[in-house]
């Protein structure tokens, strides 16, 4: 049996097709990426205190506000990954790009050093238009 040539229009319409997916294929991959088991669940917290405290305590003055900012600034610039609960690992578990969130970090380290200085710290175009959209405005 010979096989048919496809032209390239024939082949070309067949990438911009939609995929079909049932609404019960779709909610069953939502709930198993929702339910995360307890060791992501505890990456994420550890995760998401680390970047807590780094964000809350960047300028601080006072001398447990800055042992507090450099121990998370040390866990979250350390490349180790010999231990389970690194930086390095948890980004990688829970799929974020490790380098992309220390320059975030830094960037806020930065603007918060620029306050406790005195100098005026504004927000870009772009931040005051996310802060914009996540109030309702």
């Amino acid at each position: 049996m010979k096989e048919r040539e496809y032209t390239a229009d024939e082949r070309l319409a067949g990438l911009f097709q939609p995929d079909t997916l049932l609404p019960s294929q779709f909610f069953d991959r939502v709930r198993r990426r929702s339910e995360h088991d307890g060791e992501r669940r505890l990456m994420i917290a550890v995760l998401e205190d680390a970047v807590d405290v780094y964000r809350k305590q960047a300028g601080a003055r006072d001398p447990r506000g800055q042992a507090l900012f450099r121990e998370a600034e040390e866990w979250i610039g350390d490349p180790d990954r010999t231990w389970l609960f690194s930086f390095e690992n948890i980004c990688d578990v829970l799929g974020l790009d490790a380098d992309y969130l220390r320059r975030g970090l830094r960037a806020w380290k930065e603007r918060a050093l620029e306050g406790r200085r005195g100098k005026v710290v504004s927000l870009r175009a772009d931040e005051r238009d996310e802060l914009r959209k996540a109030s309702g405005d």
